[in-house]
């Protein structure tokens, strides 16, 4: 009978030590993903040649990638890692990471301005579409020597394919929104 009781207390121990091992790990392995988000940007100053003798400047401080909900902000130059959770279809929550940890999951977004001679030539933005349905979504840009937000068109970004749009404008930003799989 003694012999019983030392072994139940024994398992009772053992089980504890489990859980609380489980629990720590499920802990760790929450703090390293919570590791990953990087909701805003560091300030810094956007620089950008505009027709060989005069640059765009202008100092950006920290701010939200999504400056509402899945609405996301590009600066020329970023390159975003665009995590994304999927529920029945739909698009429920993008956030941007550090690292493409799911690539399954993670849409990877690349703005860039070609410059010749310190020269605009052309703004270039890059989707890389991971999922099996094509993606779509809505671009408003903001350009040199305008006052207000222009909309513009861009086309779906294929299932697991590559959207390339092109603008000879000098974009200052770009906001894209309406984000849906289809």
């Amino acid at each position: 009978m003694l012999i019983a009781s030392l072994v139940i207390i024994q398992s009772k121990k053992n089980m504890r030590t489990k859980t609380l091992l489980t629990i720590l790990l499920c802990l760790s392995f929450t703090f390293v993903l919570a590791q990953n988000e990087k909701p805003y940007r560091d300030a810094y100053t956007l620089r950008l040649p505009v027709d060989g003798k005069q640059f765009y400047e202008q100092k950006l401080e920290k701010s939200p990638y999504f400056v509402k909900e899945n609405i996301l902000q590009l600066y020329p130059e970023e390159k975003l890692f665009i995590e994304v959770e999927i529920t029945k279809n739909k698009i429920t929550s993008m956030k941007v990471v550090k690292e493409n940890l799911n690539p399954e999951k993670t849409i990877k977004i690349d703005f860039t301005q070609s410059i010749s001679n310190r020269k605009n030539e052309y703004m270039k933005l890059e989707i890389v579409n991971p999922f099996k349905k094509d993606i779509e979504y809505k671009a408003l840009m903001y350009i040199l020597g305008h006052d207000k937000w222009i909309e513009t068109n861009v086309y779906p970004v294929r299932a697991k394919l590559t959207g390339i749009e092109m603008w000879n404008d000098l974009i200052i930003t770009l906001a894209l929104s309406d984000w849906k799989l289809k």
